[in-house]
This record gives structure tokens, C-alpha cells and sequence, in this order.
């Protein structure tokens, strides 16, 4: 299967309960962020400018798990700034298995290998390791020698200890789709278990042109993506046939909402407009229909998972052909 069955459990009986109560947004993966803090400063992150006031900060456990419990998503995305460097992150991920959610923490994994004994191989928690190409490529967007290697030698540990590992890859206007394809062949030797591919989102902190990618941009990168379909690919198909411009999807950034130490931040994982002290403030306040590619300037090259993945599963275009599109990939 494409995710665990815990996995795939939780998420349709979650789904299916907000559906019955008739709600009409509903998050499906808390982003959480306890901390912006990291032992990296990659070329297309924004975090660590848009917070460079408050990169000291960080959440508390308990703020961490009233952010889980306010929001109620059965997926928790822990990421960041780097979540290994939060000091309490063992005890974190165990609050948050033992209130039943599934997590991915996200990480560069320089301090992966050294951190395993902290946690316990679980079909709830996957450890989901950034890796924007092979050892060159991947380097250089993170500026820093010897990542790629340090990242390929913890995962290695962690598939050896049981645990299960995910990558996730990021597409600049610079990408060689030849050299992603390469990466994902290195990680199936590793026994990687997933991996999510994306087009780069021009941060408004970043500002670099040269750097991310235009939606007509993003249509040629994945046009040829199906010959990576071989891997265990985590791109429901829906969204990879939006990346390759063969269909159209509206933005559900409600689906992944984000919290991190100055609050929930609103709209969206790229966009932060503003932020509220409470989820519920986020979901009552936040105007959700100004934003999108025909809506906002701000939006128009945006194709990231964070705001269409959650459309592409829950508002599928073709009705029922896309339920059995998304159920047969999810088996393979």
C-alpha cells in the first residue's frame, strides 16, 4: 500500500464523520511548526526570513498538543525550521501517536542517525527527509557540502532500526528531472517507502526569479513525470495530473493549516496575511475565497500539495473515475 493502513483508516473515517456532520472545510494534516529555528539556511526557504525577529522562539508541548486538538486533523506534519532541534521532540511525537496521530516529521536529517534512540518504529510515524536531488544538486540548494551523503547514511540507519522513511522533493527552475529520477532510484535501494515531489513556491521573502518556477514552468518540468511512476510516488494521481496542466484544481488551503509559535497563520503555508491566537479564529476569519491562482496575484504560480493536494482528495473532479483512480493507486 501507498501509505499504512492505520494510515488510510483514519483518514476515510475522518473524512467520511466531517462529511456526516456536514462541514464544509475541514483540515486534513496539521502543518506544525514549534520552532523556525534551523542548522540550515537553504536558498528557497522562506521561514527563515519571514521569522527572523522571532527564530528564538518556540512552542511549548502543551501549546503543541492544544494545536492538535483544537485543529482535530488525524495527520500531523511536524516540520519547521528543523524539528530535531526542538529539545522536547521525542516527547512530542509520543503525546501526539498516543492522541492517535499519524505524523510526519519532516527533516533535513543532519541530525537524524544521532536522534533515532529518541523515538520507537511506529506505522504512525514516518520520518520524511528533504532531499532536492542527488549529492550536487541537492548541496547547493541547501549550501552546504556533504548534506546529501550525511542525509543518505541516516536513512539508511532508520530503515535498518525499522522505521519508515519518506522523501520529499522540491522543483526549482534549475531541477534536472533526469537527476530526481536518479535520487529516487538511490532511495529505492535504500528501501526508501515514499516519495512526494512538488514545484518551489516563490516566497514573497525570497523573491528570486531565477529560482522557482511559473505554472507554465512547472507543466514542462512534470510533463515527463509518469515515467517516475515506477516509484512509490505519494502524488496522488489527481495532482499529478494537475501538475502536468491536464486538469485544473481550486486551492483548499484550509486542508493543511499551519501553526507555529506567533500563532495560526493565515491564509496558508506560504502566505501569512496574519495570524490568529485560536483555530477556530483561522477558519471564521480567514476570507478562504480571496485567495487562489484567479484570485490573488500573490497565488497565481502556486501548485503546491499543501493547497491543491487536499482538493485533489477531497473535491476529486470526475466524481466517482477519480475515487477509483485515487483507491487504485493508494493499493499499489
Amino acid at each position: 500500500m501507498r501509505f499504512p493502513l492505520s494510515l488510510t483508516l483514519s483518514l476515510s473515517k475522518y473524512i467520511i464523520s466531517q462529511r456526516v456532520l456536514g462541514k464544509k472545510r475541514f483540515p486534513l494534516v496539521l502543518m506544525l511548526e514549534p520552532l523556525h529555528a534551523c542548522n540550515l539556511s537553504c536558498t528557497g526557504c522562506g521561514r527563515i526570513r519571514e521569522y527572523a525577529d522571532t527564530l528564538g522562539k518556540r512552542m511549548t508541548l502543551d501549546e503543541c498538543t492544544k494545536a492538535s486538538e483544537e485543529c482535530g486533523a488525524p495527520v500531523v506534519s511536524i516540520c519547521g525550521g528543523e524539528p530535531l532541534i526542538y529539545p522536547e521532540i521525542g516527547e512530542l511525537v509520543s503525546r501526539l501517536i498516543d492522541m492517535g496521530r499519524h505524523i510526519f516529521l519532516c527533516t533535513n536529517a543532519l541530525r537524524l542517525k544521532e536522534s533515532l534512540d529518541l523515538f520507537t518504529p511506529s506505522t504512525y510515524l514516518s520520518f520524511n527527509v528533504h532531499l532536492d536531488g542527488q549529492a550536487e544538486a541537492h548541496d547547493a540548494i541547501v549550501c552546504r557540502d556533504g548534506t546529501f551523503e550525511t542525509a543518505v547514511d541516516a536513512i539508511r540507519e532508520a530503515k535498518s532500526r525499522g522505521f519508515i522513511v519518506t522523501t520529499n522533493t522540491t522543483v526549482y527552475k534549475e531541477t534536472d528531472m533526469d537527476d530526481v529520477e536518479g535520487l529516487l532510484v538511490r532511495m529505492s535501494e535504500l528501501g526508501v517507502d515514499s516519495h512526494m515531489i512538488a514545484p518551489g513556491y516563490d516566497y514573497e521573502s525570497v523573491k528570486n526569479g531565477e529560482l522557482f518556477l511559473t505554472r507554465e514552468d512547472t507543466h514542462e518540468k512534470f510533463r515527463d513525470i509518469d515515467k517516475l511512476t515506477r516509484f512509490p510516488l505519494s502524488d496522488t494521481p489527481v495532482y499529478v495530473e494537475f501538475l502536468k496542466g491536464l486538469r485544473d484544481l481550486p486551492c483548499a488551503a484550509w486542508g493543511n493549516p499551519t501553526r507555529n509559535p506567533v500563532g495560526w497563520r493565515s491564509p496558508c503555508y506560504m502566505l501569512a496575511d496574519t495570524h490568529y491566537h485560536t483555530f477556530e479564529e483561522l477558519m471564521a476569519k480567514t476570507d478562504w475565497d480571496a485567495y487562489g491562482p484567479d484570485r490573488d496575484v500573490r497565488c497565481k504560480d502556486c501548485m503546491l500539495h499543501c493547497g491543491f493536494e487536499p482538493s485533489a482528495v477531497l473535491n476529486p473532479g470526475k466524481g466517482l473515475a477519480d475515487l477509483i483512480k485515487i483507491a487504485a493507486w493508494q493499493m499499489r
